[in-house]
């Protein structure tokens, strides 16, 4: 209904997250055909409605003369638009790319097709970006700035990222307004349990004693730590009562869960958020796994993040690696590093409640011949020792654990 009324005053949602749009128009098709209405009419407004934001700017870009309908567009997650060098790069799968700048560049030339007026409204999520070719808010203030008749209104925040990519301008500028009502700082994911997202932060942030602090004075933080994947499984299903919905997460770059009983990501996200058990396909079947690309700008009640190798905890902070064929290579570069961070912050906030932890055993040096040296124990201990220090609490034993939490609920 919400975007029923946005577009009929001519407004849409763009997003880059396909699998976000698979899930939402699916879901507005289901709610239609509930109501009693033709799914194939709802189909066709959802798709006019929850667009691919790749898609949209490749239409209008093939055609330079045509106004877009939309008056109003909202740019999810613009902080992530693709920036020149990714936007024009080809690929295997629609070949030679129609645009010719940054999706930014494109997104404001289009809507400026507009005579009179025209608006794009940036949703911006810091530390999300998890991919190479993203523009950053820098872009935006870069295009901005050179095109004619344009102006900006941000939170002061915008000009104080710690990184220079994610600042909008250095300093004031003619074109930029200043509103501080536009920072939303309370998160709405978790609101029983708001310290949660500062709690990651300091994890991240390899603060151990900033993390304690907050779990201590939370009276605890809604994660819980097991290296038993079935105590994972239990602990979900008994937490996810009623119609709350559990399922599993894991970076993409967690290439040996395999080794350890995980190994088959998610096919189908639309069914793997929107079915449910006993359809095997549903995410809370808990047979299959979402990475941080399918499930970014989504959310559930409670989550199972299966933790990988390819981000671990040493006396020097966090190590990041990469799987090239039977070997972990270190991973130097600030940028991957950063990707992957922000992959664990996304896969640590998925969760409107509950998020358990499952830290794999590994493979103990005393295996002998068997030992597997992509899956280190000792690696894998120091990351449980850390992320308990920090204030996350011990799921086993799984029973007892599970019961103090639920009487919070």
């Amino acid at each position: 209904m919400v975007f029923g009324a946005l577009r009929e005053d001519g407004a849409a949602f763009l997003t880059g997250n396909a699998p976000l749009v698979e899930v939402l128009r699916e879901s507005l098709v289901r709610q239609a055909g509930l109501a009693g209405g033709r799914r194939n009419v709802a189909r066709g407004q959802a798709v006019t409605a929850l667009q691919n934001v790749h898609r949209f700017l490749e239409h209008y870009v093939e055609r330079p003369d045509e106004h877009p309908a939309e008056r109003v567009i909202v740019f999810d997650e613009a902080q992530r638009a693709w920036d020149r060098a990714q936007a024009t790069k080809p690929s295997q799968r629609r070949g030679a790319s129609k645009l010719t700048d940054s999706e930014p560049a494109h997104a404001l030339q289009i809507m400026g097709r507009h005579g009179d007026w025209s608006v794009v409204v940036a949703l911006i999520g810091n530390g999300q970006e998890i991919n190479t070719g993203e523009a950053g808010l820098a872009e935006w203030g870069r295009v901005i700035a050179a095109a004619e008749g344009w102006r900006a209104v941000a939170p002061s925040r915008a000009l104080f990222a710690r990184l220079p990519a994610q600042r909008l301008a250095d300093g004031p500028q003619p074109w930029l307004t200043i509103d501080d009502d536009l920072d939303l700082t309370v998160p709405m994911r978790s609101v029983r349990d708001p310290q949660g997202a500062p709690w990651v932060d300091a994890v991240l942030a390899g603060d151990r004693d900033a993390a304690a602090r907050i779990a201590e004075e939370a009276g605890g933080v809604p994660y819980f730590v097991t290296r038993d994947l079935q105590a994972m499984r239990a602990a979900l299903r008994h937490l996810s009562r009623g119609l709350r919905r559990a399922g599993l997460v894991a970076s993409s770059g967690a290439k040996r869960l395999r080794a350890e009983g995980l190994g088959v990501q998610a096919a189908d996200i639309p069914h793997w958020f929107l079915d449910r058990w006993p359809d095997i396909r549903a995410s809370d079947a808990l047979e299959t796994y979402a990475t941080e690309y399918d499930c970014q700008g989504l959310e559930l009640d409670q989550v199972g993040l299966a933790w990988g190798g390819d981000m671990l905890r040493g006396p020097e902070g966090w190590h990041m690696r990469n799987l090239s064929g039977a070997r972990w290579q270190t991973i130097r570069n600030p940028g991957e590093r950063a990707f992957i961070l922000n992959t664990y912050r996304v896969l640590l906030t998925r969760a409107r409640y509950e998020t358990v932890i499952w830290i794999p055993p590994g493979s103990p040096t005393s295996d002998g011949p068997w030992h597997d040296p992509t899956r280190n124990a000792a690696e894998l201990d120091a990351l449980a020792e850390h992320l308990l220090a920090c204030g996350a609490r011990p799921l086993e034993p799984a029973p007892a654990a599970v019961a103090d939490r639920l009487t919070l609920l």
